[in-house]
């Protein structure tokens, strides 16, 4: 018996297991689609100025004063704490959400799901402290699918529950509340991690891997990463033995790791494939989570929930759906994308561009319904490449590392954008040309990407054509 329990605690079903349930309750919020309605609606009677411009706006703050230090103290404490704190933000936000009245008690539901949001990276980074790189491509699969099915089922059962069976958003928003209760229990479960990523490193051998060790992120059928540039191989290897004795010198541990991890950046982001691809990441990640702020304001703006029908977790759940599906396919396509990709970022960031302009332009809630499934849909195809990219030859750390920043980077800049279009404290737009202003905002990095691509693709040609010309001269 004494022999059995030690080998329980070392096995990757039962963490993943629990991770899983967490992930699923944490993700099955069926009132989530249906905020602005309930805000509006006679429950908080606020009106739709106040909510997207003196509410909403605080999530963005909030998020991004939190963001660095939530994502340091998380690998600090080994994220089991971290999840705890998650659990209670979400049950704080939402017994305020139900029982709080008035703009500032909101602005606080904000502050603590932006607590929410912050928080989110220990959900990931705990599979890699308590799971073998053997079993980290599986259980990091399950972790994905399993929040994907949850978000999907909870906008169908809102939705059904609303249309179907006259459900009202308070109680909608109680059922949320309960599933939250039901993943903060269920992270008192987890085992507490022996090891993290920056902090806790068992060895060096174990956290500085190798590209055969490089950190998986889809399944193996990847698309083709083609030759890197030469700024990329030192982006992908680890610190050497002398830069490890040379990282000792500083006494203080914390000092150390911050030292270590603005090297990590500055080498990863040498590289021009990994800037490129991280520049959008940056642009179109802040932009996504604009949108998506905010889509539920415009559906309010373009028919009137306390008039019309409501079919936001319907919207929301085949987004989702299609989403997926999109990110899927990405791992059976065969392209080259170190030649495409730029191309392709260009593209599909102009159909976003224009499924925001045809949101903006049409009357028709239908027509604004479906710009949105297009926008999701391309967004959910291109971070996929995007991610794939930076992450194939890169060592697990390095990954995690870029993309803490590459979201950081992401929240200033949208930051930005709710500070001058938002916020009544700046331009305070309507809803409607806030969307023209978001659709400019997408032309614009598609506009960016599509240069450089036609650039990538003359200079190519000019090469290859050079090259033609000596062999035939020798």
């Amino acid at each position: 018996m004494g022999c059995w329990k030690p080998e329980k605690s070392h096995t990757w079903t039962f963490p993943t297991l629990i991770l899983c349930l967490y992930g699923f309750f944490y993700m099955m919020k069926p009132s989530e689609p249906f905020l602005t309605p309930y805000l509006t609606g006679p429950d908080k009677n606020l009106t739709i100025d106040e909510v997207t411009n003196q509410i909403f706006p605080v999530w963005t703050y909030s998020y991004l004063a939190l963001l660095f230090p939530v994502f340091l103290i998380t690998d600090y404490l080994r994220y089991k704490p971290v999840l705890l704190l998650q659990g209670i933000s979400l049950i704080v936000t939402w017994l305020l959400l139900l029982f709080a009245h008035g703009v500032v008690a909101m602005q606080v539901v904000e502050f603590f799901y932006g607590m929410v949001t912050a928080t989110e990276v220990a959900y990931y980074a705990y599979i890699y402290s308590v799971v073998s790189t053997d079993h980290y491509q599986r259980v990091t699969s399950y972790c994905r699918s399993i929040t994907l099915v949850a978000a999907t089922l909870a906008a169908v059962l809102g939705q059904l529950l609303v249309s179907l069976a006259d459900v009202s958003y308070f109680h909608l928003n109680a059922i949320t509340l309960a599933s939250v209760s039901l993943a903060f229990v269920c992270s008192f479960f987890l085992p507490m991690p022996q090891k993290s990523m920056f902090f806790h490193r068992k060895d060096v051998s174990e956290t500085l891997p190798g590209p055969d060790k490089a950190v998986a992120t889809g399944d193996s059928d990847r698309p083709s990463s083609g030759q890197e540039d030469k700024g990329s191989v030192s982006a992908d290897r680890g610190p050497t033995p002398e830069q490890q004795a040379d990282n000792a010198k500083p006494q203080n541990h914390v000092l150390r790791v911050l030292v270590q991890l603005s090297k990590d950046l500055r080498d990863c982001y040498s590289s021009r494939k990994l800037l490129y691809w991280s520049l959008w990441w940056a642009l179109a990640t802040a932009g996504f989570n604009q949108v998506l702020n905010y889509i539920q304001v415009l559906w309010d703006f373009r028919a009137p929930s306390h008039s019309s029908a409501v079919y936001n977790g319907a919207v929301e759940a085949i987004a989702t759906f299609l989403g997926s599906a999109t990110s899927m396919a990405v791992g059976y396509v065969k392209v080259n994308w170190d030649l495409s990709g730029e191309l392709a970022l260009g593209i599909f960031s102009a159909m976003d561009a224009g499924s925001l302009f045809l949101m903006r332009f049409t009357d028709n809630i239908w027509a604004c319904y479906a710009g949105y499934l297009v926008f999701k849909a391309c967004y959910m195809l291109l971070i996929t490449i995007a991610t794939f990219q930076i992450a194939v030859n890169l060592s697990m750390e390095r990954y995690a590392l870029m993309f803490g920043f590459n979201n950081f980077v992401a929240l200033v800049i949208q930051t930005i954008l709710t500070v001058v279009v938002v916020d009544s404290k700046g331009l305070g737009l309507d809803i409607s040309t806030q969307f023209l202003i978001y659709g400019s905002y997408f032309a614009f990095t598609a506009g960016i990407f599509l240069i450089r691509s036609i650039y990538t693709i003359i200079s190519i040609k000019c090469r290859n054509t050079s090259a033609a010309g000596e062999s035939i001269d020798q």
